[in-house]
């Protein structure tokens, strides 16, 4: 196929806001596509590359490369080139990637190299992620979105399975069941602003430590481990610590939901970005499990004997759990079968786990199965927001539906000398309202434009809420802010009435 349709349906997809017509023309490229480039065109229409990120900066791919004048790169092409590109190391690895990159572009034509441009840098927005893209596979192959849905759920990869029942309909679906060994993608939660508030919607629950580290999900069969990431990357030698505890356990077979963070010698967790490096990959483990500790805790159970437990109520998996993981590596919880009386008993552990250092509470329903790869409404979790009146320094024109429109915004804290220190940039929490605002606003402010970014003068402020923060090298405070996104632009206030770096310090708590 060529790259030329994938471009174009992406181009159409990313200018309508219907979903029923982004599925339709999903689903019309979907059924065109060669069987053995299925599992490709569907990667790249939901803005992925097999070979996950290949680590090119903007300013690389936006040197200029004269186009094709017709369309002949295929999408075969494009994953051979990408793949090569990929595997170069060593001496002259940059020139062999340099020109690897350059051909690449100077074979695509100018519609094609933006949508390439795009793809590589991991900057596809066109709407066209994987919900919309399994609706289009499914319109395309005939077969019940749901069933599909599950499919790739317990098998962990859309395009593996979408390029099953793309080729053999239904019947590909039948054989798809949660193994172990195979990594599935896990179940994730919803946000709920108060203890009160999840209490209310869900009913008989458990609150649970919501741990701020590494999600891992452990298979074990026979004397054989292996621990996966929620990206469903493999880690296992990374994390000897967590294979040695799960050796340790009664079950010769289980799958196990749970999460690894590090521990000071106080006793009480270490910042998200320790336990990040910790688990690095270049690092040396020995090494760095004598410089950090990490400790697994579990809290829920997928597959435990020959018997897989996804469709089984919170309760009685964690009735299996229980009886498998002993209580020092399980999370801390509280049941709460009666919420108007066990309320203020809620709140506490709430209170608690705050004060033991954790991040929040996760509050799951009693009644609620598994469901691997969603995030339902079954499932909330609750976190102090922390909020901040920033000034945007500079911002970057978006690409697809934000083309034409600044988007992603640099943002700075007040600091001690007058000037302003970057924390980090993000494009979350804006509406196509505000997008449009905040476009003319600052292009009024501007001070230089490069194509890509445009600089401002530091006037405009927002308010952002941010998860907390972790230590940067890149940026001149030391921190940057976690999962920022804008709540609100503040042109009430001016540059002075922002919040300043110590405050950010002394709020955000980054270790």
């Amino acid at each position: 196929m060529l790259l030329a349709e994938v471009a174009r349906v992406s181009r159409e997809v990313a200018d309508t806001s219907a979903r029923s017509r982004k599925t339709a023309l999903l689903a019309e490229l979907f059924a065109a596509a060669p069987p053995e480039e299925a599992a490709l065109v569907i990667s790249y229409l939901a803005g992925r590359l097999p070979q996950g990120r290949p680590g090119i900066g903007w300013r690389v791919l936006a040197q200029d490369v004269e186009p094709a004048r017709e369309p002949a790169l295929t999408v075969r092409a494009v994953d051979e080139a990408v793949t090569e590109f990929a595997t170069v190391t060593g001496a002259g690895s940059q020139e062999r990637r340099r020109r690897i990159l350059h051909g690449l572009l100077g074979a695509a034509t100018e519609a094609e190299q933006r949508f390439l441009r795009s793809l590589l840098s991991g900057e596809v927005r066109q709407g066209a992620l994987d919900a919309v893209a399994l609706e289009g596979v499914a319109a395309a192959a005939g077969v019940p979105a749901a069933d599909l849905r599950r499919a790739v759920m317990l098998d962990g990869s859309l395009p593996r399975v979408a390029a099953a029942v793309l080729a053999e309909g239904a019947r590909a679906l039948q054989g798809v069941t949660l193994r172990v060994g195979q990594p599935v993608q896990p179940m994730l939660a919803s946000t709920a602003k108060s203890v009160a508030e999840a209490l209310a919607a869900l009913g008989p629950c458990a609150v649970e430590e919501k741990l701020d580290g590494i999600r891992v999900q452990v298979h074990r069969e026979g004397g054989e481990v292996r621990v996966y990431t929620r990206s469903l990357d493999e880690i296992t030698a990374r994390l000897p610590e967590v294979a040695e505890l799960a050796r340790s356990l009664p079950g010769e077979r289980f799958v196990l939901d749970g999460e690894v963070i590090g521990r000071a010698a106080d006793g009480r967790p270490v910042p998200f970005q320790e336990i990040a490096s910790r688990v690095g990959s270049r690092i040396d483990v020995e090494a760095a499990r004598r410089t950090l500790a990490v400790v697994p805790f579990f809290f829920d159970v997928l597959v435990a004997g020959d018997e897989v437990l996804l469709d089984l109520p919170v309760r009685a998996r964690y009735e299996t759990l229980a009886a498998l993981v002993p209580e020092h590596a399980r999370v801390r919880r509280l049941e709460v079968e009666d919420v108007r009386e066990q309320a203020a008993e809620a709140e506490e552990f709430w209170a608690e786990t705050l004060r033991r250092g954790h991040e929040g509470v996760m509050v799951k329903s009693l009644d609620s199965a598994y469901a691997a790869g969603r995030r339902g409404k079954n499932w909330l979790k609750v976190k102090p927001v922390h909020t901040l009146d920033l000034v945007v320094l500079a911002a970057e024109w978006g690409h697809g539906r934000r083309t034409g429109l600044l988007s992603n915004l640099h943002l700075g804290a007040r600091a001690a000398d007058g000037t302003y220190a970057m924390l980090g940039k993000t494009f979350k929490g804006l509406t196509d309202e505000m997008l449009r605002w905040q476009t003319g606003a600052l292009r009024a402010l501007a001070t230089s434009d490069d194509g890509f970014t445009v600089r401002v003068r530091p006037e405009l402020v927002v308010e952002i809420a941010y998860d907390g923060l972790q230590r940067s090298p890149r940026y001149p405070a030391g921190v940057a802010l976690r999962f920022a996104r804008v709540l609100r632009h503040r042109p009430d206030k001016s540059a002075d009435q922002a919040d300043t770096v110590e405050t950010v310090l002394e709020q955000g708590g980054a270790g």
